[in-house]
């Protein structure tokens, strides 16, 4: 494990929006909060949301009252509203605060179109579900688009919709929750279903 001690972490910030797709931060929020990370989810208000799955959250923080100096990492999910407007916009405008305040920021999915209109990607490597996904928002950063399951750069961790488990090792490795090699091994049983990798993690203290 990190030698961070977790009454030393600051808070990891879970975006939620109606709309969210569900499966896509349950992997990093799970873990972040099994090796001690309080997960604090974050609305556009206090008011309740919806998850595409039906799911109702009664956020903890109004985005207005979210300051980077607060939390360890800002993780935003995707959802259908990225893409039907700018109605997220606000997220994003957040996203670049957190950036420019040295605090990361992990995009999976819709949000990497957030990301894009924001300009964070254009002097950044990410990836997303596809290329022409964020080249329809005339971005400026298709140059730097790279075909991998997710892609860290700059403080900014970016994935795809179908790479949850690639999300959350990048998000792992940033934050150095666990050393190099129990991330590895994570992702393996996670994502493989590598039964070898299960002894690592028995040994390194994560499972």
């Amino acid at each position: 494990m990190s030698g961070t001690t977790t009454s030393t972490r600051k808070p990891v910030h879970l975006a939620v929006y109606d709309t969210l797709a569900d499966w896509e931060p349950g992997h990093a929020t799970a873990q972040l909060a099994r090796a001690g990370y309080e997960i604090r989810t974050v609305g556009p208000t206090r008011e309740p949301v919806t998850t595409v799955g039906g799911l109702r959250i009664q956020p903890d923080l109004a985005l207005a009252d979210v300051r980077p100096s607060d939390a360890s990492l800002l993780i935003l999910p995707g959802a259908d509203l990225w893409d039907a407007g700018d109605e997220l916009a606000p997220f994003a405008r957040t996203a670049r605060a957190f950036l420019d305040a040295g605090v990361p920021v992990a995009a999976i999915c819709g949000a990497t179109v957030g990301m894009a209109r924001e300009g964070l990607l254009d002097d950044r490597d990410h990836t997303s579900a596809v290329s022409f996904y964020l080249a329809a928002t005339g971005y400026a950063g298709g140059e730097r688009y790279v075909e991998a399951d997710a892609v860290t750069d700059g403080g900014l961790v970016t994935a795809g919709p179908t790479e949850p488990v690639a999300f959350a090792r990048e998000i792992l490795r940033l934050l150095k929750v666990y050393d190099d090699e129990a991330v590895d091994a994570w992702y393996r049983l996670f994502h493989d279903s590598d039964a070898e990798a299960y002894a690592v993690l028995e040994k390194a203290g994560v499972l």
